[in-house]
Order: C-alpha cells, then sequence, then structure tokens
C-alpha cells in the first residue's frame, strides 16, 4: 500500500510514462512561433518605411519607398538581369566559401591537435587574421589579375579564418576525461578522432563555418567592387554611379535574403549532421 503523503509535503513528480504524450499539435507551436516572431520585426520596419515615404518624411533620394525598391527588383528580373547578377554572386561566395573553410579545417584540425603545429603556425595566422580585407584586394589584384580567382580568393579570406579559430579552439577546449574514457575503451588515433574528438568539436566547426559563411558574404561585397562586371556588388556601384538609390537598397536587401537562406540551409544541414552523429 502507498503511504499517504505527508502534510504539507510537495507533491511527487510524476513519470514521463504516468503523465502521457503530449497533446497532437502542439509540438510545432514554439517553432511557428519564432518564425512569425522573427517575421514580425522586419515587417514593421516596412510598413513603418512605407509610411515615412509616403508622408515625405523621409527623402526619396536617399531612401526610397519599399514599393519603390520592389518595382526596380521586378523590372531586373522581368529583364532577366537579376538572375544573372544574383547567380554570379553566388558562384563566388560559394567557391570562396568552400576554398576558405577546407583551408580553416585543415590548419584547425593541425594547430589544434598537434601542439608542434599551432606553436610553429598559429602566431603568423593570428597576425594575419588582423589584416582589413580591403588591404588585400590590391595584393590579388596584382597577383591574380581582375578576374575571378582574385575575387574568389579575396573571399575565401574571409571565411578561413572564423572556421579556423573555432575548430582550432574547439579541439584544444576538448575535456580530457573524454580522451581518457576513449583510450579506455582502447580507441587509438583514427578510431579516437571520429568516436571522441569529432562529436565533441562539432558544436564549435559549426559555429565556425556559419560565421564563415556570413563574412564570405560581407567580403563578396569588396570583391565585386573592385572591378566586377557582374554581380550585386556591380549592381549597387552601378546604382551609385547612376543616382539610383533603389538599385543601392535592392542590392543591399538582396544581399540580406541570400545570405540568410544560406544561412538557413548550412544550420539545416548542420543540425543534421549533427542527428546523425547522435544516433
Amino acid at each position: 500500500m502507498t503511504p499517504p503523503a505527508e502534510s504539507g509535503a510537495a507533491p511527487m513528480p510524476r513519470l514521463a510514462s504516468e503523465v502521457g504524450p503530449p497533446a497532437p499539435g502542439r509540438s510545432w507551436r514554439p517553432a511557428a512561433y519564432r518564425r512569425v516572431a522573427g517575421l514580425a520585426l522586419p515587417a514593421l520596419i516596412l510598413v513603418s518605411w512605407e509610411v515615412l515615404a509616403r508622408v515625405g518624411a523621409l527623402p526619396p533620394n536617399w531612401i526610397p519607398a519599399p514599393t519603390t525598391v520592389a518595382q526596380a527588383v521586378r523590372s531586373l528580373a522581368a529583364s532577366g538581369e537579376l538572375w544573372g547578377h544574383m547567380g554570379v554572386t553566388l558562384l563566388r561566395v560559394g567557391a570562396g566559401f568552400l576554398l576558405g573553410a577546407a583551408a580553416g579545417t585543415c590548419l584547425g584540425v593541425a594547430t589544434g591537435y598537434f601542439t608542434p603545429a599551432r606553436a610553429l603556425l598559429d602566431p603568423l595566422l593570428q597576425a594575419l587574421r588582423s589584416i582589413p580585407s580591403m588591404a588585400w584586394a590590391p595584393l590579388f589584384l596584382l597577383w591574380l589579375g581582375i578576374g575571378e580567382p582574385s575575387k574568389v580568393a579575396l573571399i575565401a579570406v574571409g571565411a578561413f579564418f572564423p572556421v579556423y579559430l573555432n575548430l582550432a579552439s574547439g579541439i584544444m577546449a576538448i575535456d580530457p576525461k573524454l580522451v581518457e574514457v576513449g583510450q579506455v575503451f582502447r580507441f587509438e588515433g583514427l578510431a579516437l578522432i571520429r568516436r571522441v574528438l569529432l562529436p565533441a568539436t562539432i558544436p564549435a566547426y559549426v559555429v565556425g563555418l556559419r560565421s564563415g559563411l556570413g563574412l564570405a558574404w560581407m567580403f563578396v561585397v569588396a570583391a565585386e567592387i573592385m572591378g566586377a562586371s557582374r554581380g550585386l556588388g556591380f549592381l549597387m556601384i552601378d546604382g551609385q554611379s547612376s543616382s539610383r538609390p533603389e538599385l543601392i537598397i535592392a542590392s543591399v536587401l538582396l544581399f540580406a535574403v541570400l545570405g540568410k537562406l544560406t544561412d538557413f540551409v548550412l544550420e539545416a544541414l548542420a543540425a543534421r549532421w549533427l542527428r546523425w552523429r547522435r544516433a
């Protein structure tokens, strides 16, 4: 027989099996609420921007109304020019990000896992990290010319350092007890890396990849400003030279949208990878 509860005692927590399954339709609500909340502020900004532009509070030659910007985007899309600019920019970001992430992964593993490599390479790489992005542009133009290689190289530099720093720091921050547990189970060499070190560093590595992708989008602007004839950066400079602020704002908004979409894709792929590693 179950003893009676003492007077004033806190009720015992119920087991998950006693509580039962959650009510149908509730599991999606937090995610849906987050999506709606994330769209609420941009929508409010756009509505306020449109109202202020229509009443004349914002000068049209500086900040045109969102409907004017949307009309400019629609015209470019109808002519096919917009898709060419977006495609070229996406290709540059993709190529530069892949190159920078690959180099950052290799050197991050080397300096994080091997102490001699860290002593040899890390001081130089930390010094190079302080060089501004535009300082690389004249060198790449001199070495690689005005074509695509110089632009991709500049984007790769932007993507390299976040991946390198996060991965190397993640490896060095691994709890030594995890390594000891792996060695108890007789994991050595590649088995230790695959079963212990890799799962422990994946979260930091994913953060580095997302940060590197964000910087790749920032560096592509500098890359396309230095002599490109196509791309969203070129479209922005074209709007500046022809005194069309709607083109400048449209380019900035397209950079933001494409950057968020690519980050969403990378985040989704990383989430699937993390679930697979836990399985």
